[in-house]
C-alpha cells in the first residue's frame, strides 16, 4: 500500500476514534474496557497470523522488546487517555496527542542520537504556546487542579508513552520483526498488562450493555487498533517516526469537528488561535529543507550508546 494511502487511513481512523473512546467511559473501568479491546484485537491478529501462516517465534530478546511496546503503546498510554477522557472532550484529547510529532523528534535525539535543529526547538515552543491557549478558557473558568488541568496532564503523559512506543517500533525494525507479528505479540502483552492493572486496582470485570459501548468496542478493536496501528507502524518503519507523526497533526481537525457536532464543544477565539499554533508548530517541525536527506528509516537506526 502506498504511503499516501496509509496516511489517509490513519487520519480517518484515528481522527474519529477519539469519539469512540468517549463512548467507552462511564460504566466499565477504563482498564477493563482496554483489556476487552486489546484481547479482541490480539485474537483477530492471532487468527490472521494462523490463516496466513505467519510465525510468531522470535528470539527471547525480541519478546522482551515487544513487551515494552505492549506496555507503552497498548496499555499504559491508553489507560491514561481513558482517564483523561473523563475530564476532556475527545477533540481536546486529539489536540494533546498531536504533540507527539515533537516528542518523537526529541526521543529520536535521546535514544538514537539524531540531532535536534533550531526548527524543532522553535516548533516545540509554538506548539506549547498553542496548547496553553487551547486550554486557557477552560482552565480560567475552573482553575488549576480541576478537570481540564488533570485531563491535560494525563493526555500529555499518555502521548509521551505513545512516543516511547514509536521508538520501540523503530528498534523492532532494526531487528527485522515485521509489523503484523510485532503488533500481535505487543497487543497480547498489552491486554495482559491491562488485566493486571485492573486486578491491582480492584476493578470489576463488568460489561456495559449499551449498544454504543459494544459498537465502539468492536470499532476500536478492529479499526483503531488492528488496522490503525498496522498502518501507522508501517509508516514508522517505512519513513521514520518523525515523519510518520505528521498524521497526528491532522487528527485534531477531524476530532474537534466531531466534538463540535456531537459533544457540543464551544470554540473561543483563544482556543481557535491556540489550535492554529499547535498545527503550525507541528507542521514546522516536520517540514524538511529541500536539501535535507529523506527522513527514511535509515536515519532512525539505533546506534551504539
Amino acid at each position: 500500500m502506498p504511503v499516501w494511502a496509509l496516511y489517509l487511513l490513519v487520519v480517518a481512523i484515528w481522527g474519529s476514534s477519539w469519539y469512540g473512546i468517549e463512548q467507552q467511559l462511564g460504566v466499565v473501568a477504563p482498564q477493563v474496557s482496554l483489556a476487552y479491546r486489546f484481547l479482541l484485537s490480539a485474537a483477530i491478529l492471532i487468527a490472521f497470523c494462523i490463516l496466513t501462516r505467519r510465525s510468531l517465534r522470535f528470539p527471547a530478546r525480541a519478546y522482551g522488546i515487544m513487551a515494552v511496546q505492549g506496555f507503552c503503546l497498548f496499555c499504559a498510554n491508553y489507560i491514561l487517555f481513558y482517564f483523561a477522557g473523563m475530564h476532556l472532550v475527545s477533540g481536546l484529547l486529539a489536540v494533546c496527542f498531536s504533540t507527539m510529532s515533537v516528542m518523537n523528534i526529541i526521543n529520536l535525539a535521546l535514544f538514537f542520537r539524531q540531532r535536534i535543529d533550531r526548527r524543532a526547538l522553535l516548533a516545540a515552543m509554538i506548539g506549547l504556546v498553542g496548547l496553553c491557549l487551547v486550554f486557557y478558557p477552560e482552565l480560567r473558568q475552573s482553575g488549576l487542579g480541576t478537570d481540564p488541568a488533570w485531563g491535560l496532564g494525563l493526555s500529555l503523559l499518555a502521548t509521551y508513552l505513545a512516543s516511547l512506543g514509536n521508538m520501540v517500533s523503530v528498534r523492532l525494525k532494526a531487528l527485522s520483526i515485521p509489523v503484523v507479528e510485532s503488533n500481535t505479540i505487543g497487543m497480547s502483552f498489552g491486554a495482559l498488562f491491562c488485566i493486571a492493572f485492573a486486578l491491582l486496582a480492584g476493578a470489576s470485570f463488568t460489561y456495559d450493555p449499551r449498544t454504543a459501548y459494544t459498537v465502539s468496542l468492536i470499532g476500536l478493536a478492529l479499526f483503531a487498533t488492528v488496522i490503525g496501528f498496522g498502518c501507522y507502524l508501517t509508516l514508522v518503519q517505512r519513513i521514520g517516526a518523525a515523519r510518520a507523526a505528521y498524521s497526528s497533526v491532522v487528527f485534531p481537525v477531524v476530532a474537534l469537528s466531531l466534538s463540535t457536532l456531537l459533544e457540543g464543544y464551544a470554540w473561543s477565539p483563544l482556543a481557535g488561535l491556540g489550535f492554529a499554533l499547535v498545527l503550525s508548530g507541528n507542521l514546522l517541525v516536520l517540514m524538511r529543507p529541500r536539501d535535507a536527506a529523506p527522513a527514511g528509516l535509515s536515519s532512525t537506526q539505533p546506534r551504539p550508546s
